[in-house]
């Protein structure tokens, strides 16, 4: 949008950190410093404090849903093993010239950076660092004077984490995020200028600067910024206007402003009051020098990691998460633990930095801005200088969004499903494989999300965009559970066995780079809400909220027959069916089947299951492990299930065969697609063992093609009494065949496999049911005709 691709981004990376603390190349900055061991597998320390789904990270990866509204879409995206990596490339750019670096978030990328590199300090001129609370008080979750029931929260803190305050009252995220890593930075002898929770809460958001940057939107950033502060506003959760804080941009303000106006005493500058504390970071707590457990650093080492300082400052007791025990002040709602705390100090510990304290008041009295920084904002984003080319609708000269919508009236409608997917690889393909069925054979009602399986939950946007490609924008979508049955909302219990790298949720939140290939859907995730569904308020557009999966179930059986049942196909773990099962009493009734993909049925023989991050659990299946507790009230509900087990899914697994396969049938758009797909993940195996395990997601096919071709695939189905095992790490998931206790379920046992990647490739290669809109790239020559033609352009589809 800006029209500057030519700026490096630097994205993860596969390195990791030995346990006698030597860092390897490349280390992808997944995790604090503290949890990085030698792979981009493990826990989430002081991550987990951050919300996962609305309100959270779901609603900033997506920018509540307007990034895929507004922004253009170019031509870089991410590739595997292709994609530079974090450390590759600030190695690049400071050691070609004198840099200044601003640190927005968390330290851990620039920290291992500066751990790796020390002969490039020099070359690091000056540190801006957006974050901390050091004399900070917390202006939210203070009582009136005149309120009786009132219990403050977060009033007067030093910091702001509003999900663990009652553990750390002390922290601000982004410190926090890694405090070992903050303070590696902070005292690497480098220049810093800290823009703390001192100043930025001295800079509220305010309704007249509201009303003047709704009126002063002249380019498309201003466009864009005003839209994100606007859907931010609509569904804040808190007082909007007392509590909503203009962190990042007043920090690199404050940063271009001292920049701009050279060597001035004090770093002043336009926008904040400066101050020059001696101050350090708090990474573990007192008493030093004692192994409690918590502190990998020293815990189970002769010798600590990175050679620390044994009774150090870094020896404490490390806060381990939201349930600590050491961490609880007793008679006080406010924890004790200062984890991440910005804390000024003085002595050999302590580092001279350049702080602002307070945001400076407008010079012009009459002005309706009541900060000289919301001038200098509003002037800045709408100067015409470097401004943005094109949003999304005027990248291309014809522009059209176009919903496609199937009239089926006039045919007899198949079996009612309902596919529940966790946004793998194969469950994608597997999605394509349903939409191709006769609608005589198969009639997809609704589609239910997994938010606790291999992808991120905003990966539901590729599950419209490929919902459109096939020409149907009526199926509905619904978003599920973020997390397993019964486990806390906050933390990452059962999902911290997905890697986050290569071969994990790097590739398969972006469908290994080939998502942006897809073409771009009129729908997507937004956080556009209404108080119907208990929001705080009604947002501009509520009606495009984004239904939950339990919303969608009611919806499909609210439209069946009276007699109709429901089909249901499941390819991620069972948690949204445990939901239902447990929150429908009349869900058992309308169930006729359930098919599950998933489990590994231990039966003496030996063989292990697929669970290649959990050495401890040799025999579990990655479904079944994501969430036991769902897996057990499934299999226990009585109901019609067939089970399709890892050593079925294993008979129809190989790379090779599906691709000659699919390279003798005649093309379709899905049918490239997939191939395409599969020859990536293939030369990805063979390239890189990151990718060594990448193979089980096609056996995820299987249940789709069962569902829809069984009759060719010479199927053998016995019945099994099975139980699901739980309780501890090693037994999580793993599933026996017990005659005694067990429930009677179908199990897929044998299948013919080379009719199955005939049938597979076959499926794809008819026209009937195929794409309505092939590509982006197709997508693209549409919006840069003239007009649209009848046919490929317009099928005919409602709009």
């Amino acid at each position: 949008m800006m029209g500057r691709d030519d700026i490096a981004v630097g994205v993860g990376g596969d390195g990791g950190i030995s346990d006698n603390g030597r860092i390897y190349p490349n280390v992808g900055g997944y995790f604090a410093i503290i949890e990085q061991e030698m792979s981009t597998v493990g826990g989430c320390r002081y991550r987990q404090t951050i919300p996962q789904g609305r309100n959270g990270r779901l609603d900033v990866n997506t920018n509540y849903g307007i990034r895929r509204a507004f922004l253009p879409q170019g031509n870089r995206r991410y590739f595997p093993l292709q994609q530079p990596t974090t450390q590759q490339m600030m190695i690049d750019t400071i050691s070609a010239a004198p840099t200044t670096v601003l640190l927005m978030g968390t330290h851990s990328n620039f920290a291992l950076f500066l751990m790796s590199n020390p002969h490039l300090k020099k070359n690091v001129e000056h540190i801006y660092i957006m974050g901390g609370g050091v004399r900070s008080h917390n202006p939210t979750g203070c009582c009136s004077k005149s309120s009786i029931s009132c219990v403050p929260q977060q009033c007067e803190d030093h910091g702001n984490m509003f999900t663990a305050y009652n553990k750390d009252p002390y922290a601000e995220f982004n410190i926090f995020g890694d405090p070992f890593g903050a303070y590696q930075v902070f005292h690497s002898g480098i220049p810093i200028t800290l823009v703390p929770l001192d100043a930025t809460n001295t800079i509220p958001i305010t309704e007249n600067f509201f009303k003047e940057f709704e009126q002063k939107q002249n380019t498309y950033e201003a466009k864009y910024c005003f839209q994100s502060l606007k859907i931010a506003r609509d569904t804040w959760f808190n007082q909007f206007y007392t509590s909503y804080f203009m962190w990042d941009s007043f920090m690199t303000g404050v940063a271009l402003s001292i920049m701009r106006n050279g060597e001035r005493p004090n770093g002043e500058n336009d926008f904040a009051e400066m101050e020059v504390m001696n101050i350090t970071v708090v990474t573990s707590n007192e008493p030093y020098g004692v192994h409690d457990g918590s502190n990998p650093f020293f815990d189970g080492h002769v010798r600590p990691k990175f050679n620390l300082l044994e009774g150090g400052v870094h020896s404490g007791h490390v806060l381990t998460g939201l349930d600590d025990p050491f961490c609880v002040m007793k008679g006080s709602i406010k924890g004790k633990c200062q984890d991440g705390y910005t804390k000024e100090v003085q002595g050999l510990d302590s580092v001279a930095a350049l702080v602002a304290v307070k945001a400076k008041p407008n010079r012009k009295a009459n002005s309706p801005l009541d900060r000289e920084f919301f001038n200098n904002f509003l002037e800045v984003l709408n100067h015409p200088a470097h401004s943005g080319r094109f949003n999304l609708t005027n990248q291309f000269p014809h522009y059209k969004e176009i919903m496609y919508k199937p009239d089926f009236r006039h045919r007899i409608r198949g079996m009612p499903v309902i596919f529940d997917m966790d946004m793998s690889p194969g469950d994608f393909i597997a999605l394509v494989c349903i939409l191709k069925a006769n609608i005589e054979v198969i009639d997809l009602k609704g589609i239910l999300v997994s938010g606790n399986g291999w992808s991120n939950p905003a990966t539901i946007d590729v599950i419209y965009d490929v919902l459109h490609m096939m020409g149907r924008d009526d199926i509905p979508v619904g978003l599920g559970s973020i997390t397993a049955l019964g486990a806390p909302e906050l933390g990452c219990e059962y999902v911290k066995v997905i890697p986050h790298g290569s071969g994990g949720g790097l590739d398969t939140d972006t469908l290994f780079g080939l998502a942006r290939m897809l073409p771009r859907a009129p729908r997507r995730y937004t956080a556009e809400n209404s108080m119907k569904y208990g929001a705080p308020r009604d947002t501009a557009h509520p009606e495009l909220r984004q239904p939950l999966a339990f919303e969608v179930w009611q919806q499909v059986t609210a439209e069946l027959g009276p007699t109709d049942q429901i089909t249901i196909l499941t390819n991620g773990p069972l948690t949204n069916i445990a939901n239902i099962i447990l929150s429908d009493t009349k869900a058992k009734s309308i169930i006729e089947k359930i098919y599950i993909v998933g489990t590994h049925l231990v039966d003496g023989e030996g063989e292990e299951g697929n669970l290649f991050t959990v050495p401890s659990n040799k025999f579990a299946e990655f479904n079944f492990f994501l969430d036991p507790k769902a897996a057990k009230t499934v299999v226990e509900s009585r109901l019609d299930i067939t089970v399709i087990p890892l050593r079925a899914q294993r008979q129809v697994s190989s790379f090779g065969k599906v691709l000659r396969s699919l390279s003798a049938a005649e093309k379709t758009p899905e049918s490239s697609f997939v191939y395409r797909l599969l020859l990536l993940m293939q030369k990805l195996q063979n390239k890189h063992q990151s990718y060594s395990h990448i193979d089980m997601f096609l056996g995820e096919l299987l249940g789709s093609m069962f569902l829809v071709q069984q009759s060719h695939l010479n199927c053998s189905i016995t019945e099994k009494a099975i139980n699901v095992g739980s309780g501890h790490v090693s037994m999580h998931g793993q599933t026996i065949l017990d005659e005694t206790n067990g429930k009677l379920v179908k199990v897929l046992d044998r299948l013919d496999s080379d009719a199955y990647y005939t049938e597979l490739a076959k499926l794809l290669a008819t026209k009937q049911q195929s794409a309505r809109v092939g590509s982006f790239d197709e997508q693209k020559r549409v919006w840069s005709k003239a007009s649209y033609k009848k046919g490929r352009d317009d099928p005919g589809f409602v709009k």
